[in-house]
């Protein structure tokens, strides 16, 4: 099949450009490596090069099918490959733009943080080879497709929350990432036997067209979709199966810890909206009848308990980068309105807030671990009292992280403040109230220990004698890049959610 883009004509596989640039790059740092295996200055940039470039290039060609409308109604339309399995369409293609970037951050920060390190190409092949399969969960269409995808994303995930071989919680944090991970794959998978005996399918679409049939056996097609979300909840870090996160967010290099809090669970998201809204709207009562399953409810729930056990954990932290992993624990709370709260008048509205919510924690939450990555190069402490005083020395990282903290926690200094007021909106337009009481109320919280870092950093005295004696170029630049995005994206946040909008409503055509 072919279609025309930008005024040529070309072969449909095109769209998928973006996730082949991330797949043949990983497999070109393998021969790479093995014409300069030793590790040196000149090789180590080389594959840190090639990754950035990459993901650089995969982020860029995302954004610009997008902006010509591939795989939108005013362009292309959506573009289905494989006979369906895979489907190119502006979601997808959004998603790849916050799993591109990331991706792209993340490579040029640990340029600097690998100093030293062995099996770096390894460790560049992993990061890529993680993204493609992320990227391919933003266009997966059939259920199948799905679980392929996700695995190909967890199973480099797990050795590279145990890359640094040596450190005792690098392979805790693996090995616990793994095991849960397997538990969850097994529910997943499961639950997806479940829906395939319910209603004989597998693609997407033709789950949803077998269930507006009579004769569905509602108690396995009810056990299997809950299943499958309790699936999604473990690529999400949503509750009950967010205990990987904080061991392995600890445990793993720092760089990781950013890629998997942010690409990963976009990933994670976008493949939840697309299996929901797409194979089980009239499951939900979405299409005006009456529910069989009522997920809503159960999504509902999810978000409230995740949001809630996410704050309120990492209230009592005294560690920072721990405290980061129970925040994203709680961010992946606020997520969960887009599909918590569908019952609202205009649904492309609410999902599209969820989206928007996503792309800004991209860029704030992946630069406050690459803070953390900058804070460990130096040889600081993980506590919030080893931060003290840090801003006379740094101040310029100390701002970007200043900027990250509030924004995460919903201040006007950052997207995420807009994204949290169009998150609170999405609420008040469906009438979910408990929702919207518990956005408010764990932003607050979330304002008390984001605080403490920043006081830590700008008002308390140096509790011990350190010295800033580096100033790495790859780390800065990636702090400085992610800082002046998320503040960027405040005035900038009317130009990028209409595409958000634009992508969420064709779910719900």
């Amino acid at each position: 099949m072919v279609v025309e883009i930008a005024g040529v004509t070309v072969a449909d596989w095109v769209a998928l450009v973006p996730t082949l640039v991330l797949a043949l790059s990983g497999l070109l740092l393998l021969v790479v490596d093995s014409i300069d295996p030793q590790p040196g200055t000149s090789s180590n940039a080389v594959l840190a090069g090639i990754s950035t470039l990459a993901s650089l290039a995969a982020f860029l060609v995302a954004g610009y099918f997008l902006v010509l409308g591939v795989g939108q109604p005013r362009g292309t339309g959506a573009i289905e490959l494989f006979n369906g399995q895979l489907v190119v369409d502006g979601m997808s293609l959004f998603f790849v733009v916050i799993i591109g970037s990331v991706t792209a951050l993340v490579t040029l920060a640990s340029y600097d943080y690998l100093e030293g390190e062995s099996y770096q190409a390894e460790y560049y092949t992993l990061v890529l080879l993680a993204a493609t399969g992320m990227s391919l969960m933003a266009s997966a269409n059939g259920l199948a497709t799905v679980f392929v995808s996700l695995e190909l994303a967890s199973l480099p995930s797990f050795a590279l929350v145990a890359f640094l071989k040596t450190n005792r919680g690098s392979v805790e944090g693996g090995l616990k990432y793994f095991l849960i991970g397997a538990l969850s794959s097994s529910v997943l998978a499961y639950g997806i036997s479940l829906v395939y005996a319910a209603t004989g399918s597998l693609q997407l679409g033709a789950v949803a067209e077998a269930l507006t049939e009579s004769g569905v056996p509602t108690g396995v097609l009810g056990i299997g979709v809950i299943m499958i979300l309790l699936g999604f909840a473990y690529k999400t870090a949503s509750v009950p199966f967010h205990f990987w996160a904080p061991e392995a967010y600890e445990g793993a290099p720092a760089p990781i810890s950013a890629f998997l809090s942010s690409a990963s669970k976009a990933a994670g998201f976008v493949v939840a909206f697309r299996v929901f809204l797409t194979a089980f709207p009239e499951v939900g009562g979405l299409t005006g009848g009456d529910p069989m399953v009522d997920w809503i409810t159960a999504v509902t729930v999810l978000a409230v308990v995740t949001m809630t056990v996410g704050n309120f954990a990492a209230a009592t932290q005294e560690k920072v980068k721990r405290m980061l992993a129970y925040s994203s624990v709680g961010h992946a709370g606020y997520v969960l309105i887009g599909l918590a709260a569908l019952n609202a008048p205009d649904q492309g509205f609410v999902l599209g807030a969820s989206m928007m919510h996503l792309l800004v924690y991209g860029f704030m939450n992946t630069g406050a671990f690459l803070f953390i990555a900058l804070t460990e190069h130096w040889g600081i402490g993980r506590t919030f009292q080893d931060f003290n005083g840090l801003s006379e020395q740094a101040p310029l990282a100390c701002a970007a992280m200043t900027v990250f903290l509030f924004s995460l926690a919903g201040l006007p200094i950052g997207g995420g403040f807009i994204s949290k007021l169009y998150l609170l909106a999405a609420t008040a337009k469906a009438g979910a109230w408990l929702l919207g009481a518990s956005l408010i109320v764990n932003s607050a919280l979330s304002l008390f220990y984001y605080s403490r870092v920043v006081k830590a950093m700008w008002i308390e005295e140096p509790s011990g004698d350190f010295e800033v004696d580096s100033y790495p170029s790859s780390l800065y630049a990636a702090v400085v890049i992610a800082a002046f995005v998320t503040f960027a994206l405040l005035p900038a946040f009317g130009l990028l959610s209409p595409s958000a909008f634009d992508a969420a409503s064709v779910l719900f055509g």
